[in-house]
């Protein structure tokens, strides 16, 4: 096992057992009264419980890292997600309870809609004040990836560092008054499909090999929890296609505009994700029973 460092072969087997055996143990444990879940358990308040295929829920939160399509680097201020279910032994994701799977949190984009970034012999502070003022006033742009059809979570290649660990078809929604609410890179038809690992990646030239990492496992509760720390999930091998419906009825004129300034459709090895954060995994009925 090459991609985990110091993590052993029993160490492995036995943080996967994490999401199986603790299942069949807990299957019938009596159900408690309808709430919210609690205590180590509060992050799966939207795990999709009440569909009987769900034997495992899944939490995860990006709160660092970068969305880079061409020329253009949006980094990830604001946390963003995910939350789902898993059936035994799928992969596919089960949608959360309130349907939205991975969060639409906006990201601003450095420099706005004329990627504007204040000279660099400026002092700091005015530095500072300068991008304040694009990034907020009618030149500001917001990122924001939306999910556009199944995602999938293979939990032996996150710990492993060995081939896809999750797997986002997604679209790039990005907003300005000028651009309108519809304009968008990527599309339910033609997603941005980004192939993320915890290992190293091979992507075609100009980029080169960047590698994630599985985190910090910690298990909790007898073996029901299971939380990742410092987790990395990277990719730099997807490719982006045209913008569209970016400024309503004159998007003609404005989708050719956007392509320009972000160099789309941008081929695969000119773009690149990395998502920092948490992950955690648990048992619904372990999720269950501390409602």
């Amino acid at each position: 096992m090459t991609r985990t460092g110091s993590m052993s072969r029993r160490r492995l087997l036995r943080l996967l057992a994490v999401v199986s055996a603790p299942l069949t143990m807990l299957a019938f444990a009596a159900p408690a009264l309808a709430g919210k879940p609690a205590g180590d358990y509060a992050n799966f308040t939207q795990c999709p419980l009440s569909n009987p295929s769900v034997v495992t829920c899944i939490y995860g939160q990006t709160t660092s890292g970068e969305f880079e399509i061409g020329s253009t680097t949006v980094p990830l201020t604001k946390a963003t997600t995910l939350q789902a279910g898993l059936a035994n032994g799928g992969e596919e994701l089960i949608p959360a309870a309130n349907g939205e799977t991975l969060s639409k949190t906006p990201q601003t984009v450095p420099g706005g809609l004329l990627k504007v970034m204040a000279p660099s012999f400026l002092p700091k502070f005015l530095q500072e004040i300068f991008n304040e003022f694009i990034n907020k006033g009618i030149t500001g742009v917001t990122a924001t990836t939306e999910l556009v059809g199944t995602a999938k979570l293979n939990f032996f290649a996150t710990l492993t560092g060995e081939g896809t660990a999750l797997s986002l078809p997604v679209r790039v929604h990005l907003e300005n008054p000028l651009l309108g609410s519809s304009c968008y890179v990527g599309s339910a038809a033609d997603p941005v499909s980004v192939e993320l690992t915890t290992g190293a990646t091979k992507p075609p030239l100009p980029n080169k090999s960047i590698s994630g990492s599985p985190g910090e496992p910690e298990e909790k509760d007898g073996g029901t929890l299971l939380i990742l720390r410092k987790n990395s999930l990277v990719n730099n091998s997807f490719a982006a296609p045209e913008a569209e419906g970016c400024g309503g009825f004159f998007s003609f004129l404005i989708d050719p505009a956007v392509d320009a300034e972000l160099e789309l459709p941008s081929a695969a090895g000119h773009n690149t994700a990395i998502l920092n954060g948490t992950q955690e995994v648990a048992a619904a009925a372990a999720v269950k029973a501390s409602e």
